[in-house]
């Protein structure tokens, strides 16, 4: 793997680094380390403070742990985000002051056609992030008319997943469907034309969708939104960048619970639960990238920055 071709532009950086509020000596989490963009700025601004950087996809972790070398401050581990609780355990540490997240999907993945994440390029369908365990095909392949809708329906928001799942299935009776490019092919043709001059790319949301599948990406949000918060020391931060409506739902609405405080009912006179908020909305609307970053990264345009402090 040529790291030279891992390239990774790191999106919202300068609104990340501002969110965390990062101290010299403080203790950060990269949850997704890519091709340590972020974690690399992040250890720069380190001066007996401490970087642990996370990532799932072996070749990510390769790159981070050549380019974070040079900083004595950098541990680089792989492993999904979801298990953040169980490394910072393994490597003793109770509490840190900052986690980021940056839950898209890296340039590399998509532009190396062999990974098989891109319509782009005609490769074998894989999308594994990990190189391991259920892959594309698999899902293509094996899963019911059903499962495939509730896949396409969920996770891309496809309104057309009847008539793609229907017409998957007819094809793959006759031959397994091997490649992204056959796969889009028969997405494409299961979209009525109005549809396909409309929408963009027909294949982005069933991509989408069964990447999302095939790599847990829901689950491993749902289940660090429920833990990670408690590892932040008191003032520590949280940041999230999210690139599709289903990731940035599910991180409003734990912020939003985070801060919420008082849940009797509203009729109550007076609040009995005793419940304070536990957490601070640095921003009320998710932050955005100006113009200059959007010329100079296309694929900083559907990204969402959510920042949290802790009370």
């Amino acid at each position: 793997m040529d790291e030279l071709h891992f390239s990774h532009v790191p999106v919202l950086l300068d609104a990340c680094l501002e969110g965390l509020n990062i101290r010299p000596d403080g203790i950060y989490v990269d949850g997704t380390a890519g091709g340590a963009g972020h974690s690399r700025a992040i250890a720069e601004r380190l001066d007996g403070g401490r970087l642990i950087a996370l990532d799932k996809d072996p070749d990510a972790v390769a790159v981070a742990s050549s380019r974070l070398a040079p900083f004595g401050c950098a541990t680089v581990v792989q492993s999904d985000f979801s298990e953040l609780c169980t490394v910072l355990d393994k490597l003793g540490i109770e509490a840190v002051d900052g986690i980021l997240l940056d839950l898209g999907v890296s340039s590399y993945q998509l532009d190396t056609p062999e990974r098989g994440f891109s319509y782009a390029h005609d490769a074998p369908l894989d999308m594994r992030m990990t190189k391991t365990g259920l892959s594309a095909r698999d899902v293509v392949n094996t899963y019911s008319f059903k499962d495939l809708c509730r896949v396409f329906r969920d996770y891309g928001e496809e309104k057309f997943a009847p008539a793609i799942a229907k017409n998957i299935l007819k094809s793959r009776t006759q031959r397994p469907i091997a490649t992204t490019a056959e796969l889009a092919a028969i997405i494409g043709a299961s979209i009525p034309a109005r549809a396909r001059r409309e929408g963009g790319n027909p294949a982005k949301r069933v991509f989408q969708a069964i990447r999302i599948e095939v790599n847990g990406e829901l689950s491993s949000l749902s289940v660090f939104l429920g833990e990670a918060f408690e590892r932040l020391r008191i003032g520590g931060r949280m940041a999230i960048i999210t690139f599709h409506s289903l990731e940035d739902r599910m991180v409003k609405q734990r912020f939003a619970a985070l801060c919420r405080g008082c849940t009797c009912p509203p009729d109550f006179p007076v609040c009995i639960c005793g419940n304070q908020p536990r957490g601070r909305l640095l921003n009320r609307k998710p932050i955005e990238a100006g113009e200059r970053e959007l010329a100079a990264n296309s694929r900083s345009k559907s990204a969402k920055l959510r920042v949290i402090e802790k009370l």
